[in-house]
Order: structure tokens, then C-alpha cells, then sequence
């Protein structure tokens, strides 16, 4: 008896590193939307990234290093994948920021487990049954309610932000990411790759950076810079791996429907953005539909 009494609490130990993940990407979106007022888009996603890079190099560049021949010979993959994950998904959702809200930036966030679901289907071979696809339907029309304020017929006037339409790019290029660096199944550590496709994304961003309005680091957007390369680049991506280590991807991902929830309240609390009906009705179709389209997969755990 005393050894299950003791199993339980540390098996309910583990899914703290999924939940604590969330967090740190919540506080992240919040960064995201402070730093569409302070800082060009292409800066703080190239500093970002630089920052990262430079913290991670006296942990990683010495067994990198030792894998080179490896990383040569798979150079193509972890430039492609450095492109989507870090490059683009993180330069397109700085952009968003400047013409979305936080609130409609976590409910789009949290559609990421159903992208990646519809990705593999394609990429990796995997059954597509009528429960994904109802569930797709299902937060097609709640991303519908919520990006059209509550009015659909706004569509036929064009009046959706075009930072709504971005996050959806940047959610699907980090889909395809996460599907593509689980196919491939490259033969390097997990630092190893988040080290090297940091790398390759830092060059991606370099002439965007260049060519971009200058934006130096000031005493306003170095926190956020902070908080972007540190926590959210390093810390999440850490606590993740080890979130899906002890309870599996399904799992795992279940905890990305509380993005909506944790953003709203932030927002709504220290940024001051106004709650609506259409963003409950929205919201709420949205996860439902994520939850449908995941059921058939959690069901057998």
C-alpha cells in the first residue's frame, strides 16, 4: 500500500513540466503583443534568437562540435526546420502583434495540436478519421466567430485583421515543424538540434533585421528581449521535452487548451483588454474542436 500510496503524487509531479511550459508561452504571447509598441518585429525575433544562441553555447557548442560531421550531413533538414520554428513562426507572430490582440493570439496558439493532427495526415501518413475532421470544423467556425468579432458576414467585406490571418501562418509553419522534426528523427540530442536550427534561424532573420527600421535595445524592450530568449526559447521548450517524456505527446498537448484561458486573464488583467461574448462563444468552439479532433488518439491511454 505505501508503494502506490507514493506512485500517485509523482506521476502527478511530472505533468507540473507541461503546465509550467504553458505558463512561460503565456507570459510570452503577453511579451508579444507589449512589444509591437517598442521594438520592430524583425529586431526582437533576431535578438531573440541571438540571445538564445549566446546562452546556450557554453552548454552545447563543445558536443555540437563533436557531432559536425552528423550536423553536415543533415544540414539541409535543420536549416528548413530552423526556418519554420524559429524563423518564421516567431517573425510572423511579432508581426501579428501589431494589428491582433493577445486574447485572439492565445486562442489561435491553442490550435496547434489539431494543426499538427491535419499536418501529419499529410506528411506523415497518418489516418485523418471523421472525428478530426468534425473537430477541424469545429474551430474553423469558432477561429470565425472570434476573428470576426462576433459578425461572420464582416468576411464579405474584408474586415478581418491581418494579424489574425498571420498567426494562422505562424501556427501552421510551427506545426509543420513539430511533424517534421518528429519524421525525420534526426540522430542529435535535443540541444543539439534546438542549438543548431537556433543558429540556422539567426541567419534566416539577419537580413530582415539589417533591412528592417532600426530598433536598438532600449531600457523599454531589453525585458522583453530577456523574457523572449531566455525563458521562452530555453525554459519552455525544456520543460515540454520533459512534459512528453513522462506522459507522451497526446497527453501533453491537452495541456495547450489552457493557452486561451491563462492569456485572456493575463491580458484581460494586467493589459487591460476587454472580454466579450464573442470571444467565450469563439474560444470555446475553438477548444471543443481541438478536443474532437483528439479524443480518438487519447482515448486508448
Amino acid at each position: 500500500m505505501r508503494t502506490i500510496t507514493h506512485a500517485a503524487p509523482a506521476a502527478a509531479n511530472f505533468s507540473f513540466f507541461p503546465l509550467l511550459a504553458v505558463l512561460i508561452w503565456t507570459g510570452n504571447t503577453l511579451v508579444t503583443k507589449a512589444a509591437a509598441v517598442v521594438i520592430e518585429p524583425a529586431a526582437i525575433a533576431f535578438y531573440r534568437w541571438l540571445l538564445a544562441g549566446l546562452v546556450l553555447t557554453p552548454f552545447v557548442l563543445r558536443a555540437v562540435w563533436r557531432q559536425r560531421a552528423m550536423v553536415a550531413a543533415h544540414w539541409p533538414k535543420l536549416a528548413f526546420l530552423g526556418c519554420l520554428g524559429m524563423g518564421m513562426y516567431q517573425g510572423l507572430a511579432y508581426e501579428a502583434a501589431k494589428t491582433t490582440s493577445a486574447i485572439h493570439m492565445g486562442v489561435v496558439v491553442a490550435l496547434m495540436p489539431l494543426f499538427s493532427t491535419l499536418l501529419a495526415s499529410l506528411f506523415a501518413g497518418e489516418a485523418l478519421s471523421a472525428s478530426r475532421l468534425g473537430g477541424v470544423g469545429l474551430s474553423l467556425l469558432g477561429l470565425l466567430i472570434l476573428c470576426t468579432h462576433g459578425q461572420p458576414a464582416t468576411l464579405l467585406h474584408g474586415a478581418v485583421q491581418l494579424g489574425d490571418g498571420l498567426m494562422l501562418i505562424a501556427v501552421a509553419s510551427n506545426a509543420l515543424y513539430g511533424v517534421l522534426l518528429k519524421r525525420w528523427a534526426l540522430p542529435l540530442s535535443t540541444w543539439q538540434q534546438l542549438y543548431v536550427q537556433a543558429g540556422f534561424g539567426i541567419l534566416m532573420l539577419l537580413p530582415f533585421w539589417w533591412l528592417a527600421p532600426a530598433s536598438p535595445i532600449t531600457a523599454q524592450n531589453i525585458p522583453l528581449i530577456l523574457y523572449a530568449g531566455i525563458p521562452a526559447s530555453i525554459g519552455a521548450p525544456f520543460c515540454w521535452i520533459s512534459g512528453i517524456k513522462i506522459l507522451g505527446p497526446a497527453r501533453a498537448s491537452l495541456y495547450m487548451n489552457l493557452l486561451p484561458l491563462f492569456v485572456a486573464l493575463a491580458a484581460s488583467t494586467l493589459m487591460g483588454e476587454q472580454l466579450y461574448a464573442y470571444h467565450a462563444i469563439g474560444g470555446t468552439l475553438a477548444l471543443a474542436g481541438v478536443w474532437w479532433g483528439q479524443r480518438v488518439v487519447l482515448s486508448p491511454a
